[in-house]
């Protein structure tokens, strides 16, 4: 069945990445958050598209929650996370009564408001449209691949942790991404270490090497490796993102930014997602 309501929204988005997991609890939604941000800071114009309808987390990691989306003539207009516009959100937490309130849907509910996402949400001009899903190979994937497959989305990013039972679920979801046609553009092994920070050592807590070690056997683009950094924990859930984290003296005096786009570039989790993303516009074929 054909979507050109679809087609005419992707029409000014250059780049439409689906990034996926088949295990929960691996760090993917921060994934597509520390990936937009990157983008974002690179001077690229991202939209993230938070379909984890039962679990919104992007608002509050954006520190958008409590945010409303408005109706214009030409559609829903996204909200965003800084004031030049270059990062926008949209999620069903923008809808919700209360970030409390739970969404109870079955497969066509949910179907119908992945469709009304994509038909209806005003982006304007992207570079990027990143879609964060829930995690597993269920209805909201089936309904993103089938709304999304006549338009040539340029494919997924898998996210992993590098323990055996985190990497037995992913097999799934790339064998998901094979059985649909979706293109793998590379895989992120994520929790893969964690940097200490005090001395800034990093400890293997999970192990290392797991996500690489599959993706070499699977023949998928190994993006990179990120350890568990207490900074980017501490900005993504504390309210004012504007404020620097500094877990390791938390009474210093306080350096404050102009949005998360810039906070976030004083993580040391940024350098590893730029040479991240910059691996990853390289598959696409982009230059700065």
């Amino acid at each position: 069945m054909s979507h050109p309501e679809i087609g005419q929204r992707l029409a000014s988005i250059k780049h439409v990445v689906l990034v996926l997991s088949g295990k929960g609890g691996v760090g993917k939604s921060s994934c597509t958050v520390q990936l937009a941000l990157s983008l974002a800071n690179q001077g690229r114009k991202v939209g993230v598209l938070d379909i984890d309808l039962c679990g919104p987390s992007i608002p509050r990691m954006l520190g958008l929650e409590g945010r409303q989306i408005h109706q214009a003539t030409a559609g829903w207009v996204p909200v965003f996370a800084d004031s030049g516009k270059q990062l926008a959100c949209m999620s069903i937490g923008f809808l919700l009564p209360n970030k409390n309130t739970s969404v109870v849907w079955r497969g066509p509910k949910k179907n119908a408001m992945i469709k009304q996402f994509l038909a209806d949400v005003y982006w304007g001009d992207l570079d990027y449209l990143l879609i964060d899903t829930p995690p597993g190979t269920s209805d909201e994937h089936l309904a993103v691949v089938e709304y999304l497959q006549e338009w040539n989305p340029d494919g997924a990013v898998i996210v992993t942790t590098p323990q055996a039972v985190a990497l037995s679920d992913v097999k799934k979801e790339i064998n998901f991404c094979t059985k649909v046609g979706l293109p793998l553009l590379g895989l992120i092994e994520n929790m893969s270490g964690f940097v200490c920070p005090h001395c800034a050592e990093c400890t293997n807590v999970f192990s290392t090497g797991g996500g690489e070690g599959l993706a070499k056997h699977m023949d998928i683009p190994f993006l990179g490796r990120a350890p568990i950094d207490p900074n980017l924990v501490m900005l993504l859930e504390q309210e004012d993102k504007t404020v620097v984290p500094n877990v390791n003296n938390p009474d210093a005096e306080k350096i404050v930014t102009g949005s998360i786009v810039e906070t976030y570039q004083h993580c040391e989790l940024s350098k590893i997602f730029a040479t991240i993303t910059a691996t990853l516009e390289a598959g696409l074929g982009e230059t700065k």
